[in-house]
């Protein structure tokens, strides 16, 4: 039974993840790598992220800069950068895209706030699913006569720890991007 406990920590864990990544690509005042590494470039044929194809940094206060490896692959960043639809526009110099992030509207901020809520809500669901899924594992272990109800309500407990935990790590991450957002 601990061996479900670890699985279930293990997936919590990732969940997790995948909420910091999902929030991550979401546009804030401050500017990010993450708004645009993971955008599709058709490079020679082949579709490749901008993380493969340059380096990107951040330029303060609102500016981000991408060095290509090849000068060849600047346009082609460039016009992947404005087909993704992110709201911004990528202007190239040799191998050099710059990238300036204008501040973001009140009415923008509030689009974007009622977004990441409805992603962290979805993530929320995911770990409420989770807990569901091990608590029936528990009672089919007592059940089956593989443990006896102390054991069952000690492993429902770490359960419900462990979705705490992961519940929390996840408002932790949405109030931080909230504020992000509102700088």
């Amino acid at each position: 039974m601990e061996d479900k406990l670890l699985q279930l920590n293990e997936e919590l864990a990732s969940t997790a993840q995948h909420f910091k990544e999902e929030v991550g690509g979401i546009r804030s005042n401050r500017p990010t790598p993450k708004l645009v590494e993971d955008i599709k470039v058709d490079y020679f044929g082949q579709q490749m992220s901008i993380k493969q194809l340059a380096s990107i940094s951040v330029v303060p206060p609102r500016e981000l800069q991408i060095s290509a490896w090849d000068a060849q692959s600047a346009p082609l960043i460039g016009k992947a950068i404005e087909a993704a639809n992110i709201g911004v526009t990528a202007n190239v110099q040799g191998s050099l895209i710059r990238i300036n992030l204008p501040p973001l509207s009140d009415e923008r901020r509030q689009e974007l706030i009622k977004l990441i809520k409805n992603i962290s809500e979805e993530h929320r669901i995911r770990v409420r699913s989770l807990r569901e899924k091990y608590n029936k594992l528990v009672k089919q272990a007592e059940d089956d006569k593989e443990i006896d109800k102390d054991q069952r309500f000690r492993f429902q407990e770490k359960i419900q720890n462990a979705v705490k935990k992961s519940n929390k790590d996840i408002e932790e991450m949405l109030e931080n991007k909230v504020k992000e957002i509102q700088e």
